[in-house]
C-alpha cells in the first residue's frame, strides 16, 4: 500500500473521501457502512444550492458542506464569500448537530459574515434572499447561546 493510498490520496496527494463516513461527517472504520458521499466535481450553482438543501433537509449538513465547497472552489473569484460562507454555515450546521454549541455558534458567525461579506443585496444570489439567510443564521447562532437545549 503506498502512502496516498493509506491516507485516501489521490495520485496529486489530494485528500479524497475514500474512508466512510456517518451522516455528521464523522469517519468510520474501513469496512462498515457509511453514507453515500458526495461527488467531489463541482456543480453548477443552481444545482449546488439544490443539493445542499436536499443533504441539510436529510439531516446530512457536513456532506452540504462539500457540496458547496466544491462550488467555491471551481466558482469564480467574485462569488467566493457567497459559497464560502454557505459552506462555513454548513460546517456551523454540523457542530451544532455533533452537541459543539460554541464551536457552532461561530461558525455559523462567521459563515454569516462571508455571506454579509459577499453583499445582502449582490448578484448572483441564484434565487437565495441573503439578507434573510444572514438573519436567519445570526439567529440560530444567538440560539446556541442563549439556551441549553437550543
Amino acid at each position: 500500500m503506498t502512502s496516498s493510498e493509506a491516507r485516501d490520496r489521490d495520485d496529486a496527494g489530494r485528500p479524497r473521501q475514500a474512508r466512510p463516513r456517518d451522516a455528521l461527517g464523522r469517519p468510520l472504520p474501513y469496512g462498515a457502512t457509511g453514507v453515500e458521499p458526495v461527488p467531489e466535481e463541482a456543480l453548477p450553482p443552481a444545482e449546488t444550492l439544490d443539493r445542499a438543501r436536499e443533504l441539510v433537509r436529510d439531516g446530512r449538513p457536513f456532506a452540504a458542506n462539500e457540496v458547496l465547497e466544491a462550488r467555491w472552489k471551481a466558482g469564480p473569484d467574485e462569488e467566493r464569500s457567497l459559497w464560502q460562507g454557505l459552506a462555513q454555515i454548513c460546517v456551523g450546521l454540523t457542530h451544532a448537530a455533533r452537541g459543539n454549541r460554541v464551536g457552532a455558534a461561530r461558525l455559523l458567525e462567521r459563515g454569516a459574515s462571508r455571506v454579509e461579506e459577499y453583499g445582502v443585496d449582490s448578484e448572483p444570489a441564484y434565487g437565495l434572499d441573503l439578507r434573510a439567510v444572514v438573519a436567519c443564521v445570526r439567529d440560530r447562532a444567538a440560539a446556541l447561546g442563549d439556551s441549553p437545549n437550543a
